[in-house]
């Protein structure tokens, strides 16, 4: 039994091993113009996979330029993980949707890609007989101010470079400049002639309206010596050439007059506005901690320029907010920006608590007209937490008017009354002279201890510690934390600054140096009292 355990382990690992290996296919971009490469990546990490995935469904539809191998391996946490990747250069035959098939490698299968090929003619310029020259365009001719354009920077060349090439810095005057992912390169034909692009991408912001010029962006490089130049008067290898664009100009729209006056301008090409809780306040009882986070996410504009969305402030709920999470997104078509709020909500009191609606007003730059996104309004349904009611004294009942039947009872219970108070004068004036009884001894932690647990707790700041101190000393004074608090303010403040460690993600950051000099300092009055300090004896809580 041994020995078939020993072998049939590993044919279960192999077998849970090729069942989790996948295939996972991806492209470095999805839009490019017609003569352009594209490169499909191909990853596994499937270490019994030793051959290479069938190219031959490509073939139709593509030209395969080139294929190269790349093996990795990598520790995360003790842990190895090997993977494979095959870098695949498609040249596509045809403009439009092109789909990349799914390809087999073993028993696993990618998955099928959709590119845009968009049609664009070969350059019959000048400059196409050049071994290296630049191209410059934006993606529109005007924008509105602080909107987004898209500058694409292009070098051509058709001759091998040395890795000394540079590009001047891009600098506009009046904009904000972001630039839009890594720099990419692939290969596109120009009237037959197979040429190497490097290409860089830019999101820039004007600040003001009126006519906004990018000036010329200048390239060098040096040329890679590989044979003897035949024409004397062509570019010398292994000498430095330099190269420039034509400046383009960009018309700067003001903002909209129709766009409201109190509202941030928000130019954007699509907007979303969304909301999520942890937990789903569907079962929500008083003192309960809800997150709720909202999420402004804008195509066009970066995370930067968004602003901040209202704040919850509703009677009922106490409001302790987080730090906004900003991030930026490059994509096809620029940054996609995004602003998360999160907030810890607490209920206060029971009942219906009425959420307002979250509205934000933008430009849509695409359909170029005024827009709203909104969240709507809800109520939160609060029921009591029976974990924090407070036992009070039950209320006096009140009197009926005895009948006849019923009077001698008052009579009775008034005699017994009068015997009991005439039978406890006599006891106490016998107590007098007696010699006097030693006190009980306190059952439970006397209110000195008491104090030195709050006193340690909040010194060391530690909310919760303090928090379980601070009840139970409340538990042995004659009214409550709430009634202190509403009389001494230095103890309501510090109380919030308590409630807010606890029900936020700053605990770790409170002090609680203000809550317990306000213990020490509620007035004398507030205090439970000694009896044995009226006989003399030192106060129980010196000052």
């Amino acid at each position: 039994m041994t020995r078939f355990t020993a072998l049939l382990l590993p044919l279960l690992i192999c077998t849970a091993t090729a069942q989790a290996a996948e295939l996972t296919a991806s492209v470095d971009r999805s839009r490019l113009n017609s003569g352009e490469t594209v490169e499909l990546t191909l990853e596994t990490d499937d270490v019994t996979q030793f051959g290479k995935p069938d190219l031959s469904a490509l073939e139709a539809l593509f030209e395969v330029r080139g294929t190269r191998q790349v093996n990795q391996l990598n520790t995360l946490n003790g842990d190895n993980r090997a993977t494979t990747r095959w870098i695949i250069t498609l040249l596509p035959k045809e403009n439009g949707s092109v789909v990349i098939p799914p390809l087999q490698l073993g028993e696993a299968q990618s998955q099928p890609i959709t590119v845009q090929v968009i049609a664009s003619d070969n350059r019959e310029d000048n400059n196409s007989l050049d071994p290296v020259f630049i191209e410059a365009s934006l993606d529109q001719t005007s924008v509105y101010v602080q909107a987004q354009a898209i500058l694409t920077l292009r070098i051509y060349h058709s001759v091998s470079l040395y890795d000394d090439s540079s590009l001047s810095p891009l600098q506009i005057a009046d904009a904000r400049i972001e630039q839009l992912g890594d720099t990419r390169t692939y290969e596109k034909d120009i009237n037959g002639l197979r040429h190497g692009v490097i290409e860089m991408r830019y999101a820039i912001y004007p600040q003001h309206s009126g006519l906004l010029t990018i000036a010329p962006q200048t390239f060098s490089a040096t040329l890679v010596d590989t044979a003897p130049s035949a024409d004397a008067s062509g570019p010398k290898p292994g000498k430095l050439m330099r190269v420039s664009s034509a400046s383009i100009p960009l018309t700067v729209k003001p903002k909209p007059l129709t766009y409201p006056v109190d509202a941030p301008w928000l130019p954007a090409r699509n907007l979303s506005l969304s909301e999520s809780w942890s937990p789903e306040p569907d079962h929500t009882q008083v003192g309960d901690s809800l997150t709720r986070s909202l999420t402004l996410k804008v195509e066009g504009l970066a995370s930067s320029q968004l602003p901040a969305l209202p704040a919850t402030d509703v009677n009922g709920l106490r409001r302790y907010p987080d730090q906004p999470v900003l991030s930026n997104q490059s994509s096809d078509r620029g940054i996609i920006g995004s602003r998360e709020e999160r907030e810890a909500l607490v209920p206060s009191r029971s009942g219906a608590i009425d959420l307002p609606t979250v509205d934000v007003v933008w430009w849509n730059t695409f359909e170029d007209h005024l827009e709203h996104s909104s969240l709507p309004a809800r109520t939160l349904q609060v029921a009591n937490n029976p974990s924090l009611q407070i036992d009070t004294p039950a209320g006096t009942l009140q009197p009926s008017t005895p009948d006849n039947d019923t009077l001698w009872w008052w009579k009775l219970s008034t005699l017994i009354l009068a015997c009991t108070t005439l039978l406890g004068f006599g006891l106490w004036w016998r107590a007098r002279w007696q010699p006097a009884i030693h006190r009980a001894a306190q059952t439970g932690p006397s209110p000195r201890t008491l104090l030195d647990d709050i006193k340690r707790a909040s010194q060391a700041n530690d909310p919760h510690a303090t928090r379980q101190a601070l009840d139970a000393w409340a538990r042995q004074q004659p009214e409550t934390l709430a009634d202190m608090a509403a009389r001494f303010v230095p103890l309501s403040d510090a109380l919030d600054g308590l409630n807010g460690a606890l029900y936020s993600e700053t605990g770790q950051h409170w002090q609680g140096e203000d809550l317990w000099r306000a213990i020490r300092t509620i007035p004398a009055a507030e205090r439970v009292q000694d009896p044995v300090s009226e006989s003399g004896l030192p106060p129980l809580y010196p000052k």
